[in-house]
C-alpha cells in the first residue's frame, strides 16, 4: 500500500502508552520511548557536570524502546540518543550525536545554547548530517516522582456561566507590589492571596493561562536579543515551564504548579490551559533538533510530497502530525495527564484546525482527535475551546466545531470594535452578536466572545492608537497586523487632555459592558480592567519586558473601569437571562401555572416604546438598540447607544415590567437617574453608553383567572409583524 502524499510508511501506535516516559518503581526507574523506525536507542543518564552514562534500550514489536535502570531516583537528568538512517529524502533525519528530550518528560531543566551544535545538519547543507555532540547545548529531561493531584474545584460550572480571564503567568505578577519579590512572575506568585483576591473581586471564575507547557525561543528571536514571551513554541507537552517556578527546575515546577491550581480551586476559580499541539519549538527542518525530529521526523511532523520538507500550516515551521496514531496518542495522553495529575479544568487549543487534518492534510471535522475527546471518560468532562483556524487550505473553521466545543469568535471581536468606533451602519449585526452568534453556533456556550486577547492591542490601546508601534520588536514595525479596527479618540498615543482621556475611559467601559452582557462566554484579557497598555505594540510576543507586564501602579487611575467590571460580572452572575444556555427565539413567557404573561424571552426595542420592525432593522443611521430578556422570575433591559449624541428612549409597557432601575451604566456619575422608573417613561440615554436596567415584574396572581372575551392581551409581535427579514435571534442572517 502506498502511503499518503507527504507521509512515511504507516507505523503502529504504542500498545500501552503508559510505559512511556520515566516511571519510578521499586529499586529504580523504567524508561520508555516510542521510536518505531529507529534502529537503536540509548538512554543517556546525565550528571550535573553534563557527563553521561549511556544505557542501551530494547525494542518491543510496537516500536517502544524500554529499559529499567536500578538505583535511579527523582531529580535524575536524562535524554535519548536515537540511531537510524540519515535519509532526508525519505523523512529520516536520525542523528545520535543529538541528545533529545523525552516527549513524555514531566519536567525539563536547562535551556538551549543557540550558538552550540543544536542543528542535525551542517551549516553548508540542510541535508548533510552534523556529527558534533549537542549534549552541552540542549535542555534535559528530569525524572519526577509521583505526587498527589491538586484539590479539585467544588463544582465545574457550565461553560455559559464562565467569565474567562486570559493571562500570562509571569507578566501578571512581575510588577505586582503586593506579591513578594522572590515570587513575582511565578506559579506561586500567581496563586498569592492578593492576586486571587483581585480576581474574585472583579468576578473572574475561570482563568486561562497562556502556554505553560515547557517552551523555547525561536533562533531568529534570540538573534535579536529577545525571547519568546508568550510561549507558543512548545518543547515538552507534559512539563510545566520551569522558568515559572520560584524555587527550582528539577521537579519543583510540578509541585508548585499543583499548589497554584489548588489555590485557584479553593477560590472557586477554574483553570484552563492554552495549549500548543499544532507545532513544536523545533521549527522547520532547518531549525534545532531537540526532541521530536530526531526521534522520527516524518512520524511526528507533516511533510511535503517529497518527504524532505515540513508541510507548514501553522506559520511556525512545522505542523504536528495527528494523523499518525502514535502522535495522536501522545496528544491525548498529555491532555489526560494535565487533567488527572495536574488538576486543570479544560483547554484552549492554539490553531486547533491543524489538529483535525487527516493524512492528506485535509480538514476533517470528524477527525479521530475529536472522536477520542468525546469518548474519553476524563476528557469528555472538561472544557475544550478552539482557536478555530490555521494558515492552511480551508483552515478557517469558525462555527464548525459542533456542540461539544466552544470557539473563539473573531466575528464578534471585529464587529464590536467597529460598532463602538462608529464604523458600521445600523444595528442588525449587533443583535446577532449580542445574542451569541446563532448564525455560527449551535448554542451560546459554543461562542467565546472577546474584544481583545494576548495578540493585538489591549483595550486601552484600542482607544489610544490608530497605528501599531512595534519598533521594539526589531522588525522595523513591519510585524503585527495593520487591521486593528481601533480609534485613538482624536490623538495618537497618551495625552494629558482630560476630554480625550475621559472619552477613552468611557469607550473601554463600553467594550467591557458589551462583552459581559452578551450571550455566550466572555473572555477578558488580563489587565484590561485596570488600564493595561502595551504602548501601542500589537505583537508583543517577544517582549518579556514592561511592555507586556501588567503595570499595577497604573491601576488607581482606572478604578472606574475596575469597579464597573466587578458590577457587570455580578449582574451577569445574578441574571440567568444574560447568560442563556440556549438561544432565545421571542417566545412568550408562561407562568408556572400556565398563565400567559404577554412577555417575551427576547425582544429588541427601538426606543419608541415598541419593538423593532423591518424598517428599524434596515435603518443604516440607527445607533441605538434595546435588548429585553426575561424569564418567569426576572427581566433585564440593556440599551446600547454608539452615537456621539444623547438620545431619548421610551421604556416599554408595564406588562414588560412595572418599573425599571438602572443597575449599571458606562456613563459618568449622575448621567442616569437612580430610579425606579415607571413603565413608558421617557429617559435620555447618554452618548456612547451602555445602560443595564433591572425590571420589577408584575407578581403572578395567586388565583389566576383566564381572560374573558372582553379582556385583550397584547401579544408579543410575530415574525411577520417584525418583518420578513427578521430572523429572530439572528437578524444578520437575513442579509
Amino acid at each position: 500500500m502506498v502511503p499518503p502524499a507527504g507521509q512515511s510508511p504507516a507505523v503502529t501506535a504504542p500498545t500501552d502508552s503508559s510505559v512511556l516516559g520515566a516511571t519510578l518503581m521499586d529499586g529504580g526507574c523504567r524508561f520508555g520511548l516510542w521510536a518505531p523506525r529507529a534502529t537503536a536507542v540509548e538512554l543517556a543518564l546525565v550528571n550535573t557536570d553534563r557527563s553521561q552514562m549511556n544505557v542501551d534500550m530494547a525494542k518491543a514489536p510496537d516500536g517502544v524502546w524500554m529499559v529499567f535502570v536500578p538505583g535511579i531516583t527523582a531529580g535524575q537528568l536524562y535524554g535519548y540518543r536515537v540511531h537510524g538512517k540519515w535519509d532526508p529524502d525519505h523523512g529520516m533525519r536520525f542523528n545520535p550525536a543529538k541528545l533529545l528530550i523525552d516527549p513524555y518528560a514531566r519536567a525539563i531543566t536547562a535551556g538551549v545554547d543557540y550558538s552550540g551544535p543544536i542543528l542535525d545538519h551542517t551549516d553548508r547543507s540542510n541535508y548533510a548530517a552534523d556529527t558534533r555532540d549537542s549534549a552541552r547545548s540542549v535542555p534535559l529531561s528530569v525524572v519526577v516522582a509521583d505526587s498527589a493531584p491538586p484539590e479539585p474545584i467544588a463544582r465545574r460550572r457550565p461553560i455559559d456561566e464562565c467569565v474567562i480571564y486570559e493571562t500570562h503567568v509571569k507578566g501578571y505578577t512581575r510588577q505586582h507590589p503586593s506579591v513578594p519579590e522572590h515570587l513575582r512572575g511565578t506559579y506561586a506568585g500567581l496563586a498569592y492571596p492578593a492576586v486571587i483576591e483581585h480576581l474574585t473581586e472583579v468576578g473572574v471564575n475561570t482563568i486561562e493561562l497562556l502556554p505553560i507547557q515547557q517552551f523555547v525561543s525561536e533562533p531568529f528571536v534570540v538573534g535579536k536579543g529577545l525571547k519568546n514571551y508568550w510561549g507558543y513554541n512548545t518543547l515538552g507537552f507534559f512539563a510545566p515551564h520551569a522558568a515559572y517556578c520560584s524555587v527550582g527546575t528539577l521537579g519543583d515546577q510540578v509541585r508548585e504548579f499543583k499548589e497554584m491550581v489548588t489555590a485557584f480551586h479553593r477560590a472557586g476559580i477554574e483553570v484552563l490551559l492554552d495549549v500548543v499541539y499544532n507545532h513544536t519549538g523545533e521549527g522547520g527542518h532547518e531549525g534545532p533538533t531537540l526532541s521530536f525530529r530526531g526521534i522520527d521526523h516524518s512520524g511526528y511532523y507533516r511533510l511535503t510530497n517529497d518527504l524532505r520538507n515540513d508541510y507548514d500550516v501553522t506559520g511556525c515551521g512545522n505542523s504536528v502530525n495527528t494523523a499518525n496514531p502514535g502522535v495522536l496518542q501522545m496528544v491525548l495522553d498529555s491532555l489526560r495527564y494535565w487533567v488527572t495529575e495536574m488538576g486543570v479544568d479544560g483547554f484552549r487549543y492554539d490553531l486547533a484546525t491543524t489538529l483535525i487534518r487527516d493524512a492528506d492534510h485535509s480538514v476533517d471535522q470528524h477527525h479521530p482527535f475529536k472522536q477520542a475527546l468525546r469518548a474519553d471518560p476524563v476528557l469528555s468532562q472538561v472544557k475544550h475551546i478552539a482557536e478555530p483556524w490555521d494558515l492552511g487550505p480551508y483552515g478557517y473553521q469558525v462555527g464548525r466545531w459542533g456542540e461539544d466545543w466552544s470557539a473563539w469568535n473573531d466575528h464578534y471581536r471585529d464587529y464590536m470594535r467597529d460598532f463602538w468606533r462608529g464604523a458600521v451602519g445600523g444595528v442588525q449585526e449587533l443583535a446577532t452578536r449580542l445574542s451569541g452568534s446563532a448564525d455560527l453556533h449551535v448554542k451560546p456556550g459554543n461562542c467565546v466572545n472577546f474584544i481583545d486577547a494576548h495578540d493585538g492591542f489591549t483595550l486601552r490601546d484600542l482607544v489610544t492608537y490608530d497605528m501599531k508601534h512595534n519598533k521594539d520588536n526589531g522588525e522595523g514595525n513591519h510585524d503585527g497586523s495593520n487591521e486593528n479596527r481601533s480609534w485613538n479618540c482624536g490623538w495618537e498615543g497618551e495625552t494629558d487632555d482630560p476630554a480625550i482621556n475621559a472619552l477613552r475611559h468611557r469607550q473601554v467601559r463600553n467594550f467591557l459592558a458589551t462583552l459581559i452582557t452578551s450571550a455566550g462566554v466572555p473572555m477578558i484579557a488580563a489587565g484590561d480592567e485596570i488600564g493595561r497598555t502595551q504602548q501601542g505594540n500589537n505583537n508583543a510576543y517577544c517582549q518579556d519586558s514592561p511592555i507586556s507586564w501588567v503595570d499595577w501602579e497604573e491601576a488607581g487611575n482606572w478604578s472606574d473601569v475596575t469597579e464597573l467590571t466587578a458590577t457587570l460580572t455580578r449582574l451577569r452572575a445574578a441574571h440567568p437571562t444574560l447568560r442563556p444556555a440556549n438561544f432565545r427565539h421571542h417566545n412568550e413567557i408562561v407562568s408556572a401555572d400556565g398563565t400567559r404573561t404577554g412577555r417575551a424571552d427576547l425582544a429588541w426595542l427601538s426606543g419608541s416604546g415598541a419593538q423593532m420592525v423591518t424598517d428599524d432593522w434596515h435603518d443604516g443611521s440607527r445607533a441605538v438598540l434595546g435588548r429585553y430578556t426575561s424569564d418567569r422570575d426576572e427581566a433585564v433591559l440593556t440599551w446600547y447607544n454608539r452615537g456621539a449624541d444623547p438620545v431619548e428612549v421610551t421604556l416599554p409597557q408595564a406588562r414588560w415590567s412595572r418599573t425599571w432601575t438602572v443597575a449599571a451604566h458606562t456613563g459618568e456619575p449622575g448621567e442616569m437617574p437612580d430610579g425606579p422608573l415607571d413603565a413608558e417613561t421617557t429617559i435620555t440615554l447618554p452618548q456612547r453608553c451602555v445602560v443595564i436596567m433591572e425590571g420589577d415584574l408584575i407578581p403572578e396572581p395567586e388565583n389566576p383567572v383566564a381572560p374573558g372575551p372582553e379582556e385583550e392581551i397584547e401579544e408579543p409581535l410575530t415574525s411577520a409583524e417584525l418583518g420578513p427579514d427578521w430572523a429572530q435571534v439572528s437578524p444578520v442572517t437575513a442579509e
